[in-house]
């Protein structure tokens, strides 16, 4: 993808003159631009028409009076190829390309695409596939459909991959002020990296959301958040695609653990973004920081007049990650005197029907309840929908909301239980009073709680955060992959500080003397590539007390993998571990676009059976690795768990990260990685690697000196 830089996307966004390039889209385009209020220039050019939606043709861009600063391009691809050079050579700022059937089509359309880049050069180009982009600070559109909204002075970007999802977007009835709405088509030459970047050089937006299906450019969007977040602009995405994907079978546990989908989410929980899960959240939270800005902190308390409200925010709310605290003694003996003794005095605080209709009285209530020391107030309301004389009556608590908050300071919000039932007349009227209106109780809890999260990330891990490393040189696909047997791999990782079994290697005749040097229990296992998942084959037998039981361990294995796995020709001795309180599983999976990501998970047969895992991607740290081990399930048995002792965890982050440093030590040809399982030991007794797996591209490895040490006891 061509680098190009932010600075000059603008002259693309803050265009001064505009040519709208075709027929009856660039008609549509120019209607729309004109209704916003455009005040540049803007010019039609179409070979034979006379005349555009009022304004005379120029026959080609080579007419045009001046270089504009801008296009629409709405003709076929292969015509717009020609243009968009022409528009290049003549040093136009950048332009929108409309058509359709490039790279979504196929082979065929990618084409199409790449001669399109290449007439592109260094002009930045948005789409192809794309409506285009509107500008809602500066009243321009490059957009040929109908979009809602209106012009603003601040307020939050979008871009999306969806054209239609984002005009749909534009027409919410939310209160959600855009600054720019993006498609972003099919990112031949601009992608959110890009985008990000140049809208993080206008100070007038808050906060970025984004609808994305993938990114083309995963290292660039990863920069441009790391900026963004630096400049402490949220970045809020509705990302869809939730499915597994593997461009080849693997035969770890790991992959069957990590999809692409899961790195995306390790990728935004390093770099402090914030995912949704539905455009509905997505608007709120976007409201949240643009009118609040980030929580700082996660005490809340909440005013309602019905106790089922109170009930089922008492229930929301520790699902959201808050808390609510009662109030302070002082506020108690306050509230106790403007109540009868039937009220119950609690956060959620249902102030009931005594003070309703007393505009005054809740006045005096809202304002005692929100001087304590909450982060945010709180206020359940549902506007009528009818017509009626009683309606007086909610107004009355609204403006004693407004005045309270006005009298304390609190950060405060107002959320209907459903989203309909809070008008447009009320949410200006709260926001013009400083006070966030929030559509739905589930959605809202939603956005206050990401808001709350930003504020924590940026604040404790803004100056830890740091960019993964990506993959930088791709593994030679025409080399076959290679695995290195059991004992190889555990060699290979000890180097690195992994602690494994007391064990060795040898022929049938040599098991018997390891297993008398090494100690009663031991395991014995086949050594070899073909022997992967050694525990479904018969390949292991395990807990064996003498040489007689060794013996026969050996026999029992070379019957069993004979028919389908080959004869064996060296086998594993090992001391056995015992009292283990549970077992982990440590992997690294190779990713097309992230490289190599490291994965820590519930192990042994629990693999398969809860899928209790977190992906991180590399490098990591210490902090990193602990936040993710206590994130799992399994965390608590590692801490202790009815009595039980806790496991060693300062030994199981050495191991995560003794097998990351390995990782990174053969980041270029490492394919994946197993250690399964990890054995957690008691404190202060460690961990114990008691199978590993390892498979490696071949080119430029050295195994001599491993083979060498294999030979020996460790």
């Amino acid at each position: 993808m061509v680098r190009i830089a932010s600075r000059k996307i603008e002259r693309l966004f803050s265009p001064r003159s505009i040519a709208f390039i075709g027929g009856t889209i660039a008609g549509m385009a120019i209607r729309r631009c004109v209704d916003m209020g455009y005040q540049g220039k803007i010019w039609s050019v179409h070979p034979t028409h006379k005349s555009i939606a009022g304004y005379d043709c120029f026959a080609c861009v080579e007419d045009l009076p001046h270089v504009p600063d801008a296009a629409f391009i709405g003709i076929r691809r292969d015509l717009a190829i020609d243009v968009v050079r022409s528009l290049s050579d003549s040093g136009a700022g950048g332009c929108v390309c409309y058509a359709a059937g490039f790279a979504e089509m196929g082979d065929e359309g990618q084409v199409f695409q790449d001669q399109l880049v290449e007439a592109a050069g260094n002009m930045p180009l948005i789409g192809p596939n794309t409506f285009g982009f509107v500008n809602y600070l500066d009243k321009c559109a490059l957009w040929p459909y109908l979009f809602g909204g209106e012009t603003v002075e601040h307020g939050v970007a979008l871009i999306s991959q969806s054209g239609n999802i984002a005009m749909n977007l534009t027409m919410n009835k939310r209160s959600v002020n855009f600054t720019h709405v993006i498609g972003t088509g099919n990112q031949a030459v601009l992608g959110p990296g890009e985008l990000i970047d140049a809208i993080l050089q206008d100070d007038r937006v808050t906060a970025i959301g984004m609808y994305i299906e993938g990114f083309g450019d995963v290292e660039s969007f990863s920069r441009a958040a790391l900026g963004a977040l630096e400049k402490g602009v949220p970045i809020v995405v509705m990302k869809v695609g939730k499915t597994k994907a593997s461009a080849r079978q693997s035969s770890s546990h790991t992959s069957s653990l990590t999809g692409s989908d899961v790195l995306y989410d390790a990728l935004f929980n390093r770099l402090g973004i914030i995912r949704v899960n539905s455009l509905n959240r997505l608007l709120e939270t976007l409201k949240v920081l643009d009118l609040s800005g980030p929580l700082p902190g996660r005490n809340i308390l909440s005013l309602s007049c019905s106790g089922g409200e109170a009930a089922i925010i008492a229930d929301m709310a520790p699902e959201f990650g808050f808390e609510m605290r009662p109030f302070s003694d002082s506020q108690m003996a306050d509230l106790e005197g403007q109540f009868p003794d039937y009220v119950t005095l609690s956060n959620p605080f249902d102030y009931n029907t005594s003070i309703w209709g007393d505009q005054a009285a809740q006045e005096r209530c809202f304002t005692s309840a929100m001087q304590g020391d909450h982060d945010a107030a709180i206020l359940i309301y549902d506007h009528p929908t009818v017509i009626a004389r009683e309606v007086d009556e909610w107004m009355m608590a609204l403006n004693a909301f407004i005045a309270a908050h006005k009298k304390t300071g609190k950060r405060a919000f107002v959320i209907c239980t459903i989203s309909e039932l809070l008008p447009k007349e009320l949410r200006d009227l709260l926001i013009d009073n400083g006070i966030v209106p929030l559509q739905g109780l589930e959605d809202g809890l939603s956005a206050m709680s990401s808001a709350a999260t930003y504020h924590d990330f940026r604040n404790n891990k803004l100056m830890a955060t740091s960019l993964p490393r990506f993959t930088s040189v791709p593994c030679n696909n025409d080399t076959a992959p290679m695995f290195l047997d059991e004992w190889q791999s555990k060699c290979q990782l000890r180097d690195f500080g992994l602690a494994v079994p007391e064990g060795g290697i040898g022929s049938v005749e040599q098991v018997v003397e390891i297993a008398d040097r090494v100690g009663y229990p031991v395991v014995v296992k086949a050594v070899g590539a073909n022997f992967k998942h050694k525990s479904d084959i018969g390949a292991v037998i395990v807990n064996l007390r003498n040489a007689d039981e060794v013996t026969s361990a050996v026999t029992t294995i070379s019957e069993s993998v004979a028919n389908n796995h080959g004869s064996v020709q060296q086998f594993l001795v090992e001391r056995m571990v015992v009292g283990a309180i549970a077992e982990l599983i440590i992997g690294i999976k190779r990713d097309e676009q992230f490289g190599l990501a490291l994965v820590i998970g519930a192990g042994g047969i629990l693999v398969e059976l809860i899928a209790d895992s977190v992906s991180l991607l590399l490098p990591t740290d210490r902090q990193s690795v602990t936040t993710a081990i206590n994130s799992l399930t399994i965390a608590k048995l590692l801490k202790g768990f009815r009595g039980n002792p806790a496991g060693d965890m300062n030994a199981i982050v050495d191991a995560v990260l003794a097998i990351s440093a390995y990782s990174e030590q053969n980041w270029d040809r490492l394919l994946e990685l197993d250690v399964n399982p990890l054995m957690v030991l008691p404190q202060g007794q460690g961990v114990v690697a008691v199978d590993a797996l390892i498979c490696i591209n071949p080119d430029g490895l050295d195994l001599t000196t491993h083979a060498k040490k294999c030979n020996q006891l460790i």
